[in-house]
């Protein structure tokens, strides 16, 4: 699970809302007097495989202490009354689910829990998956019910001004299959952004709409990381926000098509970052591809494909799905040279993305358990080795 270090953002008007909210102060001020305003709000990275994924939000705790338990004090909170479901794959190009906001003593905030309504006779769906081509299931959120889901942040509030987040919930990554039993498990990964500005934090750009079919992911990443990610609307146009003031490599990946990386995209607070225009839409070169399996132990292990080009970056190409009762993993590698090139601020041209072919096929798989050492294992689509197997102590 990736967190983003939360800075404070500028005082400002919260809007009305149609939700209940519920504030509960408690702990020590972290050296801060005073209160301050925690806002909150919900989107979601791209989903693959599903038509929805529910979930249905009691409320939202932050609290001072990371090692705080659910009984302890020092709790300030957000409450939806009544509960709010959510789909979470409603929320791409930029939009945002607003959750509520809360009075809260000023201080530095280390722990997040987002608690979800348990599935039950009256709402068997209150948190549900419908599998592309399937029926609606139940999606089981053991950890989500009555404590939350547990996240490490480091949220400054500062005194008399608003702070202001966005809850990034990665609905592909998060959802997991439970073997052949039909069943689907949450493991969420989960980011907190700060929105600092409406005017800025976006990358906005086109890709051709041959490949505008749901499948289509674009990401932002740094050093291999994906910060945020969408899925291009029916029209090609994809729109990441928020994304935090940083420098990023602009990932977009299609189904039988290369990997194609733009390198150096600035982002800011005060004006939208455009990476082309419709006239000159992103349209990555065909490639086969390759299905990659194998086995992690523990189950609760995540996998994903990165690759290194020459030079750098290394970017994150794909997540494996670990099927939450084997083990198994699998993702679809192209076999192609990734393509890249620079960005170029107000191109009037079209993009001329290299190949580099020195890399085609040659893929790092890396293994990560909470509490352990990631784990690594090199591939190459052309020549795989019999069995990959990653196994934590």
């Amino acid at each position: 699970m990736k967190i983003k270090t939360i800075h404070t953002a500028l005082a400002a008007t919260a809007a009305a809302l149609l939700i209940g909210l519920v504030g509960c102060g408690g702990g020590g001020d972290g050296g801060i007097s005073g209160t301050g305003v925690m806002r909150l709000s919900l989107t979601d990275a791209p989903a693959c495989g599903y038509d929805e994924v529910n979930i249905t939000i009691e409320k939202v705790r932050v609290n001072q202490s990371s090692d705080a338990n659910e009984g302890d004090g020092g709790w300030s909170e957000v409450v939806l009354n009544p509960a709010k479901r959510v789909d979470l794959l409603t929320l791409t190009n930029g939009i945002l689910e607003e959750l509520g906001e809360t009075s809260l003593p000023a201080g530095k905030y280390t722990q997040m829990r987002l608690v979800l309504a348990a599935n039950s006779g009256a709402t068997p769906f209150a948190n549900s998956v419908i599998p592309t081509g399937g029926v609606e299931t139940p999606l089981a959120t053991p950890s989500g019910q009555q404590s939350g889901l547990k996240l490490n942040v480091n949220m400054d509030v500062a005194a008399g001004e608003l702070a202001d987040f966005v809850i990034d919930f990665d609905a592909c990554k998060s959802v997991v299959r439970r073997g052949n039993s039909g069943q689907y498990n949450l493991k969420p990964v989960i980011s907190v952004i700060p929105r600092l500005s409406d005017a800025g934090l976006r990358v906005v750009g086109y890709v051709d709409t041959a490949i505008a079919n749901g499948s289509t992911t674009v990401s932002v990443q740094q050093g291999g990381v994906p910060i945020k990610a969408t899925v291009p609307d029916a029209s090609g146009t994809f729109v990441l926000y928020p994304v935090p003031v940083g420098t990023y490599d602009l990932v977009i990946r299609a189904a039988e098509r290369v990997t194609a990386v733009m390198t150096g995209v600035p982002v800011v607070a005060t004006s939208i970052t455009t990476v082309n225009s419709t006239s000159f839409a992103f349209l990555p070169q065909p490639s086969t591809s390759t299905t990659v399996t194998g086995t992690v132990t523990p189950t609760t292990a995540t996998v994903r494909a990165l690759q290194s080009l020459t030079g750098g970056p290394t970017v994150e190409v794909a997540w494996a799905s670990v099927d939450a009762d084997t083990g198994l993993f699998e993702t679809v590698l192209p076999d192609a040279a990734p393509a890249s090139t620079a960005y170029v601020a107000n191109a009037t041209t079209a993009y001329a993305f290299t190949p580099d072919a020195a890399i085609a096929g040659l893929y790092t798989l890396q293994a990560s358990l909470d509490g352990s050492p990631p784990q690594s294992q090199s591939i190459d689509t052309g020549a795989l080795p019999p069995s990959i197997l990653f196994s934590f102590p």
